[in-house]
């Protein structure tokens, strides 16, 4: 890897091997089925709050993948501003996961986080080896991400109680597609040990 240029970086930190992907929460819900979707993600957006808590005080950094509703002017701030003070459904999932000035943002055209991005090449500035992937919709762009995920050989943990799908039955097939091919740990997150996830990222590869 050639040397890292920190005038180019801002204030990244030089290494984080685990990183907590948050995809597509900060969403106003108000679309077809997205009353069904925000009854489903809203408990997880109260597990997910827990989590990020968590890993920010483990040092894992937190990257918002967000879908861009088809608008390229679309910015984190802008969604938040939207989506809290219309109001929509949405309101108070995003009050919940209210990004914070040191979490990152992705900007998402189409269903995967890594199509179109910035999120490959943020990953490996962070030398990240291994992603905690949750959001909506565990079915679809979760599922989406962790397939490209996979391709790009990041371990991947996708907590059970971080995901949501429109339908219960679609989210748990897409849970267990991840653990059964993408090899993903599925670990609720009040289980998870960051710490040994931690190091389980900075082993050396076998």
């Amino acid at each position: 890897m050639p040397p890292k240029n920190h005038d180019l970086h801002g204030n990244a930190p030089d290494m984080a091997p685990v990183a907590l992907l948050i995809i597509d929460m900060i969403s106003d819900f108000e679309f077809e089925d997205g009353e069904r979707l925000f009854a489903q993600a809203l408990p997880v957006a109260q597990h997910l709050a827990v989590l990020k808590r968590r890993c920010k005080a483990a040092a894992i950094p937190v990257i918002y993948v967000n879908d861009n509703w088809g608008r390229w002017q679309s910015n984190l701030e802008k969604l938040v501003h939207y989506v809290v003070e219309t109001p929509t459904r949405g309101a108070p999932i995003a009050r919940l996961l209210a990004p914070e000035a040191d979490d990152y943002f992705v900007l998402k055209p189409k269903q995967s986080g890594f199509f179109a991005t910035t999120l490959e090449t943020l990953l490996r500035y962070l030398e990240t080896r291994l992603l905690i992937l949750t959001g909506v919709a565990g079915d679809i762009c979760v599922l989406f991400t962790a397939n490209d995920a996979y391709m790009r050989d990041f371990m991947l943990v996708v907590p059970e109680d971080c995901v949501a799908s429109v339908d219960a039955e679609a989210n748990q097939r897409a849970l267990l597609h991840c653990r059964r091919v993408l090899r993903a740990d599925l670990t609720p997150s009040q289980a998870l040990d960051l710490a040994a996830l931690r190091r389980q990222a900075q082993a050396p590869a076998e």
